[in-house]
């Protein structure tokens, strides 16, 4: 009977399964070499509602590519294509 009770184990609640995606940098995907800072609707993507640009480890671009969006996001703000700061962008 303590035999049985040893090998079948129950758990109270499920056991969590990590399911992450797996993250990619999407300009190297897609053979993007060029970033153009004109191209604010693309950007937004980069900057989140309060306009803060993300960070690498959550859009899984690389560090190359992360200088250049982040230079390019810069780059926009300045010529008044996107706000610096802002309550709800999206």
């Amino acid at each position: 009977m303590a035999a049985e009770n040893n090998s079948e184990i129950r758990y109270l609640t499920p056991i969590a399964i990590e399911t992450k995606k797996e993250k990619y940098c999407r300009f190297k995907k897609m053979g993007i070499t060029y970033i153009d800072y004109k191209d604010e609707q693309f950007l937004l993507r980069f900057v989140n509602e309060q306009g803060k640009i993300l960070p690498r480890r959550l859009t899984g671009t690389s560090l190359k590519y992360q200088r250049k969006v982040s230079q390019a996001v810069k780059r926009c703000r300045h010529l008044a294509l996107m706000p610096y700061v802002a309550d709800m962008m999206k």
